[in-house]
């Protein structure tokens, strides 16, 4: 006859079977992620940042080439105009103390061209220009001595 104790390890048996079909015919629920430190990243990060350096360096490039980035004056001489006559020639007006000069400069040569007196109007207007400058210094120290007493 039929005994009883092997109706537990059939059911048990084939709920196996069938589980272990189920999970090898199904497709993984989670997929890890890729490895972020990999070579394929490193190469694209270090493009981008070489990309950006050059977009830098072509900007500051075309600004020095077209005189864009005003120079600093130091001292007593100060170029007060310049313009391109040519690929590689440019007039100058450069001012030293009261006196302007026209030059003319090529590669490996400068010439000068005009001598002229720095024009009135210019120095009246550097001379109100340092009067307005000294009276906000003096209205500055005034208002420190008055915070500070």
């Amino acid at each position: 006859m039929f005994k009883f104790y092997y109706i537990p390890s059939v059911i048990i048996g084939s709920m196996l079977a069938f589980q272990t079909f189920a999970t090898t015919t199904e497709k993984p629920s989670f997929t890890p992620p890729s490895s972020v430190i990999s070579t394929e990243h490193t190469l694209q990060m270090i493009g981008g940042l070489l990309i950006v350096l050059a977009v830098i360096l072509g900007l500051t490039w075309l600004l020095k080439r077209f005189s864009l980035i005003p120079t600093t004056s130091s001292g007593s001489l100060k170029i007060v105009s310049a313009t391109g006559v040519g690929q590689r020639e440019r007039v100058v007006v450069v001012e030293i103390q009261d006196t302007w000069l026209v030059l003319g400069v090529a590669p490996g040569h400068i010439s000068k061209l005009h001598t002229m007196n720095k024009p009135a109007e210019k120095l009246e207007k550097m001379k109100s220009d340092s009067d307005a400058h000294s009276e906000f210094s003096e209205h500055l120290a005034e208002s420190i001595n008055k915070n500070n007493d």
